[in-house]
C-alpha cells in the first residue's frame, strides 16, 4: 500500500485510525479520492473481534481489504460482506511474504454519513458548517450535534469530499 501511494501528494496513509469514537481501529486507512481500509489478520491473530470490526468499517469506508493467512479465508468469508476484498498472505521459509488476491474489493453500498462525520474534529465540523452558512445556533454545541447536522445537510458525495479534505489538511494528528 505504502509503495503504491508513496508518490501521490494527495494521498494520506494512516495507521491505526480510530473509527466511530473508538468502536474499532482499522490497521491502515488510505485517504485520497476515496477512503479505503485495510485490516490485517496474521497467523497469530484470532477472528474474535472481526464481526464488530466489520460492522464499524462497513459504516465508514468506500472499500475494505483484509490481508490474512490462508487458514482464515473460509471463516472470514462467512463474517465479512461480499464487497470486501481478500488478500492471502503466505510466508516462505526465508521469511519472504507473498500476497495473492483472493477477492477484489468492490464499492461499499451502504456507508453511514454520521459515521463518516465522526472522523471530524469539532473545529473541522464547525468550519464545514460555516463554509455552508449552516453554523447559526451551533457554535457552542457539542460535536455530536455538529456531526448530525452535517450528516443530514450534505449530499453523501459532498460529505465524503469534505471529510477527506479535512483529514488530508490536518497538520497535527492526536497521538493515542
Amino acid at each position: 500500500m505504502r509503495k503504491e501511494h508513496q508518490n501521490e501528494d494527495d494521498t494520506l496513509i494512516l495507521d491505526e485510525l480510530a473509527l466511530c469514537q473508538g468502536d474499532a481501529r482499522i490497521d491502515i486507512a488510505v485517504v485520497n479520492g476515496s477512503m479505503s481500509g485495510y485490516e490485517i489478520k496474521s497467523e497469530s491473530d484470532t477472528l474474535e473481534r472481526l464481526p464488530k470490526q466489520s460492522d464499524t468499517y462497513n459504516r465508514v469506508f468506500d472499500t475494505v481489504t483484509i490481508f490474512t493467512a490462508s487458514r482464515f479465508i473460509e471463516e472470514i468469508e462467512d463474517i465479512i460482506p461480499n464487497w470486501w476484498g481478500i488478500t492471502k498472505a503466505e510466508m516462505e521459509e526465508e521469511g519472504i511474504v507473498h500476497f495473492f488476491q483472493h477477492r477484489i474489493p468492490e464499492q461499499n453500498p451502504n456507508v453511514d454519513p454520521f459515521a463518516i462525520t465522526q472522523l471530524l474534529w469539532k473545529e473541522e465540523a464547525l468550519s464545514i458548517l460555516k463554509e455552508r452558512d449552516l453554523h447559526k445556533g451551533y457554535l457552542s454545541k457539542p460535536r455530536q450535534v455538529l456531526w448530525k447536522v452535517i450528516a443530514e445537510s450534505l449530499e453523501l458525495n459532498d460529505l465524503k469530499n469534505e471529510v477527506r479534505n479535512k483529514l488530508k489538511a490536518r497538520t497535527k494528528w492526536r497521538v493515542h
